[in-house]
């Protein structure tokens, strides 16, 4: 197991040298040329390196060409794309090389993965030379914090392990008939009415705007980008708990504790509907850098078909007005005239696949979040105190074992945007449970979204994931020991990370 160098997921190249290897020491220094503007990797880098190591370890702008040296750099002799990078460990030092941050961000990932401790105390890098760059640019999780609230610094654990796994999409569920999770100025009485509970009476809660600020800049310090979740135009019960005039009668509909789904709708014939829609998502636009938004669009059973294609449309409306890109889930395929380069999500297999292979030649980029594979709320098996099992049972063998490209029947390839799993919090309370559902199936999904298929073996992946188990132990996580899996035996968690 020790000669094994255990990335995940699978780089391109791996070359293993004889050379000395790169030793952690008192005098490591990690540098970086000031004109990058590359300090906030650095002091990432130089951050993880002393977590590992128990040693301080600074940051300079001067390479003195000593031993001990982490060089963070730009350069363009890379594989294609901006997330390419490289690593090179070797006699006593260690280059990281990419494009832009965002790879670099990826280099020191690696770095960390290719960590050991040495007999006696310390910590090193083998020699080895990492070339990589990812499959496709959409790799995300999809992460429900309506049903159960996730709060700041567990969802911190969760954006620290998609990192990790160079996961760069955190697609947050904030709303839905339980809850609504995000304070937006232009509707205050959404989380003031509808956030305090979550599923069957749990405690709720709610980001503000300095929450939600908070998890925008930790995210993307780790080259994760976040795509926030409204969903409509059903789901929307806690909306029109807080707001009557969404309902046609003007009152406040019941608070809504359970989870079942597709009651809840709004109607398009109100006029309080489309300024709701055009106030929510302005609000959203402004509040959140990136291209995309989320409009939701699934599961909406109580609507005739010209007026769901209405609203989902009104919605639309209200992102791109705002210079957003649409992304919403498969049940909008069909609808006509969306706007150019939609993302539509397609979670569900058991639906004819037409309609996206239409929408797809339309000019939407698809989305492969397939609930038998990356719905990582399903069971383990039958027995598993966690989880739902309406897609079946999601065993790490079933998150590695497919191709994306060949998913939908008629689909072209070049059509597909990405892979994202989701994460549906109905049975889930605590951080612990978020972990042992998302553990080690994440790690299997994020080699799936990013690795070559040339370079997928479900074997070669159980092997350099038995060192993440141990990983996992020292950080304190709970997580699932897959009998699928070759874990070592555990470790006690280590207070120093």
């Amino acid at each position: 197991m020790s000669d094994v160098v255990a990335v995940v997921p699978a780089p391109l190249v791996v070359e293993p040298s004889s050379r000395p290897p790169f030793v952690i020491t008192p005098s490591t220094v990690v540098v970086v040329d000031a004109a990058d503007d590359l300090v906030p990797v650095a002091v990432l880098t130089a951050d993880m390196l002393g977590r590992a190591s128990g040693r301080a370890v600074e940051v300079s702008h001067a390479d003195l060409g000593t031993p001990g040296v982490v060089h963070l750099r730009l350069v363009d002799d890379l594989p294609p794309g901006d997330e390419a990078y490289r690593v090179v460990a070797g006699d006593g030092r260690v280059r990281l090389e990419a494009r832009t941050a965002d790879g670099l961000v990826h280099a020191v990932v690696t770095l960390r993965q290719l960590l050991r401790p040495l007999p006696g105390g310390g910590v090193q890098v083998a020699a080895v030379r990492v070339e990589d760059a990812p499959r496709y640019a959409w790799r995300g999780l999809s992460v429900d914090v309506a049903r159960h609230f996730v709060s700041v610094p567990d969802l911190k654990v969760v954006i620290g392990l998609m990192g990790h796994y160079k996961l760069n999409v955190l697609h947050l569920h904030l709303t839905d008939d339980q809850a609504w999770r995000l304070d937006l100025p232009s509707r205050p009485e959404l989380v003031r009415r509808a956030s305090a509970r979550a599923v069957g009476g749990d405690p709720g809660g709610h980001y503000s705007r300095a929450d939600w600020d908070e998890i925008l800049a930790y995210a993307h310090a780790r080259a994760v980008r976040v795509v926030p979740e409204l969903d409509v135009p059903g789901h929307v019960n806690a909306a029109q708990h807080a707001y009557g005039e969404l309902n046609p009668d003007g009152e406040p509909a019941d608070e809504y504790l359970g989870i079942e789904v597709g009651f809840s709708r709004l109607h398009d014939d109100l006029p309080a509907t489309h300024a709701f829609l055009a106030d929510v998502f302005g609000d959203l636009a402004e509040m959140t850098p990136g291209d995309h938004l989320h409009i939701g669009g699934d599961e909406v059973l109580a609507m005739g078909r010209d007026e769901y294609e209405r609203l989902v449309r009104s919605a639309a409306a209200a992102v791109t007005a705002h210079g957003k890109r649409v992304v919403a889930w498969q049940e909008v395929a069909s609808v006509p005239d969306l706007p150019p380069g939609t993302v539509v999500q397609y979670w569900d297999t058991r639906v004819d696949p037409a309609p996206f292979v239409r929408a797809a030649h339309a000019g939407a980029r698809i989305l492969l979040s397939p609930g038998s594979r990356v719905y990582l709320d399903m069971k383990y098996r039958p027995d598993f105190p966690l989880g739902l099992e309406w897609a079946g049972h999601v065993e790490l063998r079933d998150a590695y074992e497919w191709e994306p490209a060949t998913l939908v029947d008629g689909l072209p390839p070049e059509a597909v945007a990405g892979v994202e799993a989701a994460v549906w919090t109905e049975t889930l309370r605590t951080l612990d449970d978020l972990t042992t559902m998302l553990l080690p199936r994440l790690a299997a999904v994020a080699e799936v979204a990013w690795s070559d298929p040339a370079r997928r073996d479900f074997d070669d992946f159980t092997e350099r994931l038995a060192a993440h188990g141990e990983l996992w132990d020292r950080l304190g996580l709970a997580w699932h020991r897959s009998p699928q899996g070759r874990w070592a035996a555990p470790v006690a968690p280590d207070p120093a990370v």
